[in-house]
């Protein structure tokens, strides 16, 4: 199991090294000079020069990169080229927003797509099936910021009962916390819920088929019983990838929803950093995104191993 641990935290790394390098040629194709914008309208060219050389911008893009990442990788992420202060203390600011909306999420579609599955698949054929079917049909093609939009709608104009915009920590607040995160967390996770449900639905379905599960029935069994204690953990091998594929795109999907809900996390703080060519934020949110899908696709792949062992040889 070590090795095999080992094996997928080294497969990463190209991940890690790769995407910012990509984001920083991207960057430096955009038209326009950076320093001559962050110098100001009236600067003359002997300040634009000075702001260029103060950010490393007369050297090589790939020299300018590699002097990042080594700098990235001892834990300096820089200054930001706009706000002047360290990148870190920006992103330590933003990402308690972020991770909170993620978690409840991703929490918020496994409850809902788990349950939605089971309840569809003891009554398979029925209306409640049919209507679960045609439910996270609709679910799948509604994207997630027109949901997010849908919902302020509703909830600022038709019926105010949870807030629309702002994030209160949890430390402050725990019941504000979660009125708060309570309906961008639904706008995110109605299309990660409805591909559980039924990813969740066809797999529970095949295993129902299986002979062990005609044993069970055999030995008198109820059907609750043989879906939890025994059909749930096979069936959940391939959802446990889509799982982590959609809450990899959730994390993505925050970028519009913090601002449709203006919430100060990160999402919104890398829109702000590519509309002023703020470098250095821009690429620390590209490496914290990146890390974050690392880590995500490692526990989908342990949580696989641990599912079905023949995958850890």
């Amino acid at each position: 199991m070590t090795n095999y641990v080992v094996r997928r935290v080294l497969a990463g790394i190209p991940l890690i090294i790769v995407v910012p390098l990509l984001i920083f040629l991207l960057v430096d194709m955009v038209p326009g000079d950076p320093a001559a914008i962050l110098a100001g309208e009236n600067a003359t060219p002997e300040r634009i020069e000075e702001v260029r050389v103060a950010l490393g911008l007369d050297n090589p893009v790939f020299v300018r990169y590699f002097l990042w990442l080594k700098a990235a990788l001892m834990g300096d992420l820089g200054v930001s080229s706009v706000a002047s202060q360290s990148v870190a203390e920006l992103i330590g600011r933003r990402i308690g927003t972020t991770v909170s909306l993620v978690a409840v999420t991703a929490v918020l579609a496994a409850v809902i797509g788990f349950s939605l599955a089971v309840i569809a698949t003891l009554r398979r054929g029925g209306v409640v099936d049919r209507a679960i079917n045609a439910a996270t049909s609709i679910a799948i093609a509604l994207p997630p910021f027109w949901v997010g939009l849908i919902l302020v709608a509703v909830f600022a104009v038709q019926i105010p009962l949870l807030p629309t915009s702002g994030f209160v920590p949890f430390a402050e607040d725990p019941w504000q916390w979660i009125v708060h995160l309570t309906l961008p967390a639904i706008a995110l996770s109605l299309l990660p819920a409805a591909e559980i449900t039924l990813h969740l639905r066809s797999s529970l379905g095949q295993e129902l088929s299986t002979d062990y599960v005609a044993n069970a029935r055999a030995k008198g069994l109820t059907e609750p019983k043989i879906i939890f204690k025994h059909a749930l953990k096979n069936a959940a091998i391939p959802v446990v990838t889509v799982f982590g594929y959609r809450i990899s795109e959730v994390l993505a999907g925050t970028v519009t929803i913090e601002i449709i809900y203006n919430m100060p996390g990160l999402g919104r703080l890398a829109v702000d950093s590519v509309q002023s060519r703020d470098v250095p934020v821009l690429l620390a949110f590209v490496l914290f995104s990146t890390a974050v899908v690392v880590v995500i696709n490692l526990i989908v792949d342990l949580s696989y191993g641990y599912f079905n062992p023949k995958v850890r040889a």
